[in-house]
């Protein structure tokens, strides 16, 4: 069974999660409670449950209108799940169509527009050194570069080809979010030291955690591997996915 619900989140040990299911979850659930001074996109958060530390994941529910965030405080990685999102910043205007996704980073400052309602998920890292904010759009067509491989001790057959482009990365290195793609692999169950949002933009994966709890996602799906789950991967299709990862330096 899909560890989604919001009314098992708090008691589910680390896992993955159906992110696009959540969001449809939790705005079916009570409203956030407003805080007045706050902007609606900083105030109406539907949270998920997870352990205290510097990562927030979750969903925004927007309604049609219009908003200012005068600073954000920590970097955001935002997707586009349902709707329209416009965001404009000194002149630049960024524009988020479904699946479309950005990383705004601490310390920037945007309006916001939305014709008509709108929900995004987010992951918010709150350990990040603020400087010059900036919107930067995830490139989801940039050249992809070789990179690592999964651990051969971990993997059953033939060692996959992966390729990476990182849109953005933390000075401190913790916090990065871009695009990979992989060749066919099977990789064994493994403990997660990092959180990771993933945007599947081709192909379809097949994750199993340790209770032997397991679901596949498809094209367009956005799930989370929560830090410390115990997880296995099986694809048998090329992937390419969109990625924000927190994974502790040390």
């Amino acid at each position: 069974m899909l560890q989604t619900t919001l009314e098992t989140r708090a008691t589910t040990s680390p896992s993955f999660v159906d992110l696009r299911q959540f969001a449809k979850e939790a705005g079916t659930g009570p409203a956030p409670q407003t805080i007045t001074q706050e902007d609606a996109f900083l105030a109406c958060r539907y949270p998920l449950e997870l352990p205290p530390g510097p990562v927030e994941v979750g969903a925004i529910r927007l309604q049609a209108g219009v908003g200012t965030v005068a600073n954000l405080e920590g970097d955001e990685f935002v997707i586009v799940c349902e709707g329209l999102l416009t965001l404009t910043r000194q002149g630049e205007t960024l524009e988020l169509t479904d699946g479309a996704s950005a990383v705004l980073s601490a310390g920037v400052g945007f309006d916001w527009c939305c014709a008509e309602s709108a929900t995004l998920l987010y992951m918010r890292y709150r350990a990040g050194t603020a400087g010059e904010g900036k919107l930067i759009p995830i490139d989801e067509s940039a050249p992809l570069v070789t990179s690592g491989t999964p651990a051969a001790e971990l993997l059953i057959g033939p060692t996959p080809h992966c390729r990476n482009h990182t849109d953005y990365q933390s000075a401190n290195g913790e916090f990065i979010c871009g695009t990979w793609d992989s060749t066919p692999y099977l990789r064994r169950h493994m403990t997660f030291r990092h959180y990771e949002l993933m945007h599947l933009l081709q192909g379809a994966v097949k994750v199993e955690d340790h209770t032997g709890a397991s679901h596949t996602f498809v094209t367009g799906d956005i799930f989370l591997m929560e830090q410390q789950a115990h997880c296995s991967w099986e694809s048998h299709e090329q992937v390419k996915k969109v990625y924000a990862i927190y994974r502790p330096v040390s």
